[in-house]
């Protein structure tokens, strides 16, 4: 019988090469690694015959990679990831980047850096990724059950303060208001290059904890910005990867209101859009357990308005109406304290009147309730400032679907011009998913001269 053959160990030339960037000797990096796994509890006792092993292409066990990881990191002054230092093992394969809650924030920092590293390098399995369906509702348990992270202060790299803190809150600000003008498909890529090039560096640098825990906050927003906008370029799949990372980031700030806000307004309507009603109510449900008296009554206003889109595409008209009651109490809470009260965090503010009538607009159309998803489309609209641009659109075609419910046909194409005319202003496949709806709605009605016009319009809009 003939020997098997031995399988060689290829020499590890990624971590040769940044140990060579770091400007380390092996026993230096040893003592690196050593200090860094001390600071997490493990008690690691490599040398430098421990670091020419791993050059020669072992793999050290356990937590051992994300630790030699941060310790290069450190020295360099930037995040380092396990894939970087050739340590990843099958850990960090293209299918799974983003899609995993880590149960540490070393982990957490990771993950994130190596999702926006990913998509900066435009690989195909994130554009071409699709949607997988366990991931929708398993991030949302981890959530659920994780405790608050003790401690997320690092002493590693440029010190960050308050002032960096602050700036990417303002671009946050910034890159929104350019998405809701002019659509994601001209804003993504700046939100990703700056995430990628800046915010990296931060998050890998040196930060107290107060400091670390509004950084953390920063970040998520940002990170779900970049999820939403994955969304309006027709990437649900890199959507998902983004929104279950801000989850996490909203983990390690502390912040389980806005936890609870990814889940309903990102993670329910991404689920929405695919068609997953369960999915949209178990996620809304979530967020509210999880954010039980820690949001503000219209954050309570939008779950609630998140769990009745689910009940609604599942035809349950009773229990929608019931959901809907809820959230339109919980509003009435919000504007009987005051638009002065300072209560709201930034990141609900928007949720007024006008997007609660629109979210109920999409539960009456998905029930066949066409005179009340006209009502609510109309005070929708009526809400909605002119800046909200796509939101109109959307509300345009909201409002156009239930005169089509009405069979006032030529009513409803005059309405979909609108919004096609605001559209055509927009980079955003969101825009064209819901004007595709609108004209498979027309389709019955497919002989009348309005609908040929308007089909003909829409055609030139696509040229």
């Amino acid at each position: 019988m003939a020997a098997r053959p031995l399988v060689a160990r290829q020499p590890n030339e990624r971590l040769q090469a940044l140990i060579q960037e770091a400007g380390c000797s092996n026993a230096g990096l040893a003592r690196r690694v050593n200090m860094c796994g001390a600071e997490h509890g493990l008690d690691l006792r490599y040398d430098k015959t421990s670091v020419a092993r791993w050059l020669r292409g072992q793999q050290p066990r356990g937590r051992a990679p994300a630790i030699i990881a941060e310790a290069l990191g450190r020295k360099l002054g930037r995040t380092v990831t396990i894939d970087e230092i050739g340590m990843a093992n099958g850990k960090n394969l293209a299918s799974g980047v983003g899609l995993q809650f880590s149960p540490t924030v070393l982990g957490a920092i990771e993950q994130v850096c190596e999702l926006w590293r990913s998509d900066v390098g435009r690989r195909d399995f994130l554009s071409g990724s699709s949607v997988a369906a366990s991931a929708l509702v398993e991030p949302s348990r981890d959530w659920l059950i994780t405790a608050m992270d003790q401690q997320v202060a690092r002493s590693a790299g440029a010190r960050v303060g308050t002032a960096d803190v602050e700036a990417v809150r303002a671009m946050t600000e910034a890159l929104t208001q350019l998405d809701h003008q002019f659509g994601s498909g001209h804003v993504r890529p700046v939100v990703v290059h700056y995430l990628n090039s800046v915010v990296s560096g931060l998050l890998a640098g040196s930060y107290r904890e107060a400091v670390g825990r509004e950084l953390f906050a920063a970040v998520a927003r940002l990170t779900e910005l970049a999820g939403y906008m994955a969304i309006d370029t027709g990437q649900p799949g890199l959507a998902q990867r983004y929104y279950i990372q801000a989850l996490r980031l909203a983990q390690a700030a502390g912040d389980r209101g806005y936890g609870g806000y990814v889940l309903a307004a990102s993670m329910s309507h991404l689920a929405a859009q695919l068609g997953n009603p369960r999915e949209i109510a178990q996620l809304a449900r979530a967020a509210q357990e999880g954010a039980r008296g820690r949001v503000t009554p219209r954050a309570e206003s939008m779950f609630y308005a998140a769990e009745a889109r689910g009940h609604a595409l599942l035809g349950d008209a009773r229990t929608t109406q019931l959901v809907v009651a809820r959230a339109e109490a919980a509003m009435e809470r919000a504007e009987a304290a005051g638009p002065g009260s300072g209560d709201d965090p930034v990141w609900i503010r928007h949720f007024d009147r006008a997007y609660l009538a629109d979210e109920l607009a999409h539960c009456y159309r998905d029930l066949g309730q066409a005179e009340a998803a006209e009502r609510a489309a109309r005070d929708a609209l009526d809400g909605l400032p002119e800046s909200r641009v796509r939101r109109r659109a959307i509300g345009l075609v909201l409002l156009a679907s239930a005169q089509v419910q009405r069979r006032e046909v030529e009513h409803a194409c005059h309405t979909g011009m609108r919004a096609v005319e605001l559209l055509g202003t927009l980079r955003s496949n969101r825009g064209a998913e819901y004007l595709d709806d609108l004209q498979q709605r027309l389709e019955p009605f497919r002989e009348e001269a309005v609908v040929r016009e308007f089909g003909a319009r829409l055609e030139i809009q696509a040229a």
